[in-house]
């Protein structure tokens, strides 16, 4: 699951001494944020903390070259009374594929990252501040629903790189909240910043931006904006637009998303039909969800670390999710694509179980 211009500025101390700084840093924030977690378990049960996330076996094949992913993703969630919250996901996942991409026998390795790794202070509900590691706010894909138990398909959409370079993820301070709230609409926002980090798993790019939104109740409609000043490899900017609507009327999931970068532009449109919610269907079909993606990406001067196509691309996905008992989905889905550079189909296929419990023992479920 998934998932530049000019020359590096200069960091602000020796490369060496940066990356031993954030590894100590890092840990001892881990192992503060464990123990108070430990703390609080104990002294205050009502806050109990939640261990979830999902596990994965992906399968895919794109151009004839096929390979397997196994995924375990834990998220931890940790209150600390009323004001305080402790989040933290990590990503364990193999990858097998043959040697000749097409040919030959398969070799795989299994790596680790720390997607995210945050503390929370709740101030109202105007204002959150976050400290630590979180999920680059650019748009609304890599926040809401790249999960994966969360996404329709398997696939990151093409323009997923914009924004959100170099790992999806921010290391720094974050402001969010509901700006105006009214009955019939709220005004949302974000703001960041993140620094340089190049140490191992916890990578991020230095940038600052933004993002805004509204969201009308009345007919589950929310669109907004994205802008991302990127700080580093001579400075750019991103920008974006998003809308996810979900009618009451229809049982219909509409999402999409536009981003623009100095590498190229793009968007993508999706819709998911859940058949259990329609009244003409019952019995083991009722479980079954429909799902159509496509999406265009404009090339424009990519350079490698953006990891953006070096071509145009038209693309289209088509999926179905089936959903069994005790939080077992099915997923399969057929992709093609048309670029200059060669048109190829891309075939998914995954079986995602989500699971949650305390993440103390003798906690109740």
């Amino acid at each position: 699951m998934s998932h530049c211009e000019g020359q590096q500025n200069q960091p602000i101390a020796p490369s060496a001494e940066r990356d031993e700084w954030m590894n100590r840093a890092s840990v001892a924030l881990f192992a503060i944020l464990w123990t108070a977690s430990g703390l609080r378990a104990q002294s205050d049960p009502p806050n109990v903390p939640i261990l979830s996330g999902a596990f994965a076996f992906i399968g895919s094949t794109t151009a004839g070259a096929t390979t397997y992913q196994p995924i375990l993703a834990p998220v931890l969630v940790v209150p600390i009374g009323d004001k305080w919250l402790i989040e933290s996901r990590a990503d364990i996942q193999g990858f097998f594929a043959r040697e000749g991409g097409t040919t030959g026998p398969y070799n795989g390795q299994f790596l680790a990252s720390l997607d995210y790794l945050q503390v929370d202070y709740i101030l109202n509900a105007h204002l959150t501040i976050t400290a630590g590691r979180f999920l680059t706010p650019f748009n609304f894909y890599n926040e809401r629903i790249s999960a994966l138990w969360i996404a329709n398909l398997e696939d990151s959409p093409i323009i997923f790189p914009i924004g959100t370079r170099t790992s999806a993820s921010s290391n720094g301070g974050m402001l969010r909240g509901v700006a105006i709230s009214r009955p019939a609409w709220s005004l949302n926002y974000t703001a960041y910043f993140s620094a340089t980090s190049t140490t191992e798993n916890l990578q991020s790019g230095r940038a600052a931006g933004g993002r805004a939104g509204i969201f009308i109740p009345r007919l589950g409609l929310e669109v907004g904006g994205s802008y991302q000043r990127f700080l580093q490899n001579g400075d750019s900017n991103q920008s974006g637009a998003y809308v996810v609507w979900e009618p009451r009327q229809i049982p219909l999931d509409v999402r999409g998303e536009y981003a623009h970068s100095p590498g190229g532009k793009g968007y993508w449109l999706e819709g998911a039909y859940r058949l259990a919610s329609s009244r003409t269907v019952s019995g083991p079909v009722s479980r079954l969800q429909v799902v159509a993606r496509v999406q265009q990406f404009f090339k424009g001067n990519p350079a490698p670390e953006d990891l953006l196509p070096s071509a145009d691309v038209n693309q289209f996905d088509f999926g179905l999710n089936y959903y069994l008992p005790h939080d077992v989905r099915l997923n399969g889905s057929y992709g093609r694509a048309y670029s200059s550079a060669g048109n190829f189909n891309v075939w998914n296929f995954a079986v995602t179980y989500r699971f949650v419990f305390p993440a103390w023992p003798g906690e109740k479920q």
